[in-house]
């Protein structure tokens, strides 16, 4: 797998579009990141346990159908990459929102910076993943905190193509506004695309300014086929 054109394509990204979107909808899809070799790459790295470091399956611990893992140092090259050049890019970005909010920390511009802020909570598990779900596997509305420290937005990336490969298997957003209803949203993307989101909660603008609003994700039943997507979540785990 190459790496080296990927930091191009993610600073050409429209990131003011990016922010925007975050804002107004609460989450952003991106064009293409990654490409199909890649992604079929990638795919292919899941049937390696050597590049792992736990696999969870998610019935046994009611967290939907399916089972992810999570890999291990070092990183493969182009989920390090993708990592370190998407979180330079969303760093400014979060500390915007969480201005927004009101909340006083700051994160550092650079990965390496926010990682060295992880280990000296105790949190030095990498936490990027991949989830495979097969027919009729879901996963359960939730957050990936992890520890004290959490970066406020993360990535998810289709792998595996939208009706060729599966179908159903939607990707779900479920925001909790003050004295509200929850409002839901169902998001389909294509293989390479990604879905830019909150971690834990977003500012959404009112009448007297931001107010907070907390967000899980999750996805819905596949209906038929295998899906695979990698999860780049920037803070590191307990």
């Amino acid at each position: 797998m190459f790496a080296a054109d990927l930091k191009n394509r993610i600073a050409s990204l429209d990131w003011e579009g990016v922010e925007n979107d975050l804002l107004e909808a609460g989450h952003a899809r991106t064009p293409r990141l990654l490409t199909p070799d890649e992604c079929t790459a990638l795919t292919a790295l899941y049937a390696d346990e050597a590049l792992f470091r736990s696999r969870i399956d998610m019935a046994r611990h009611r967290f939907g159908l399916g089972e992810y893992k999570y890999f291990a140092a070092p990183l493969p090259p182009l989920v390090q990459a993708l990592r370190e050049h998407a979180y330079a890019r969303l760093a400014p970005i979060a500390n915007r929102l969480a201005r927004a909010l009101g909340h006083r920390q700051r994160f550092p511009p650079s990965l390496g910076a926010l990682l060295a802020r992880c280990a000296r909570l105790g949190q030095t598990k990498p936490t990027p993943l991949i989830l495979r779900y097969e027919t009729g596997g879901y996963n359960c509305l939730h957050q990936d905190l992890y520890g004290d420290l959490a970066f406020p937005l993360q990535i998810a990336i289709a792998l595996s193509r939208r009706g060729v490969d599966y179908t159903g298997g939607d990707f779900l957003l479920v925001e909790q506004r003050p004295r509200a209803q929850s409002k839901g949203e169902a998001i389909a993307f294509e293989q390479g695309e990604g879905i830019v989101f909150p971690t834990r909660e977003r500012p959404v603008e009112g009448s007297r300014g931001f107010y907070r609003a907390g967000v899980r994700h999750g996805v819905s039943r596949l209906l038929s086929g295998e899906r695979y997507t990698l999860g780049v979540i920037f803070h590191d785990a307990r």
